[in-house]
């Protein structure tokens, strides 16, 4: 019976960490090249305390569990976070927003150099 429990924590955490149907991941090395693009929009869900600690000056700082509404549509969506995690999960919910162009960040802050 315990077995049925280990397998059941592992294949959450493997959904998790699956990349979201129609959700783009990119490296962060795909990510500095595309810094300066005007037709993307760059969104970090950390918390307020993490993205003053360490941040990407492109990046707005909208943390997971706020509106995402007023992000424009006719824009791709960027979303880093610390490990690809909580940036996944907003994927998520960009995309059930209706949002077509939505990017995850592999790795996150994390990955950043």
């Amino acid at each position: 019976m315990e077995w049925v429990f280990i397998v059941v924590i592992v294949g959450f955490f493997a959904w998790r960490l699956m990349p979201s149907k129609g959700v783009k991941t990119i490296s962060t090395s795909e990510l500095k090249n595309m810094l300066n693009d005007q037709d993307k929009v760059f969104v970090d869900v950390r918390t307020p305390s993490e993205y003053k600690a360490q941040n990407i000056r492109q990046f707005k700082n909208i943390p997971l569990g706020s509106s995402f509404e007023k992000l424009p549509k006719d824009k791709e969506i960027v979303v880093i976070c610390q490990s690809g995690m909580r940036s996944n999960t907003a994927c998520k919910k960009l995309k059930m927003l209706g949002y077509e162009r939505v990017t995850n960040v592999r790795g996150g802050m994390s990955a950043w150099h």
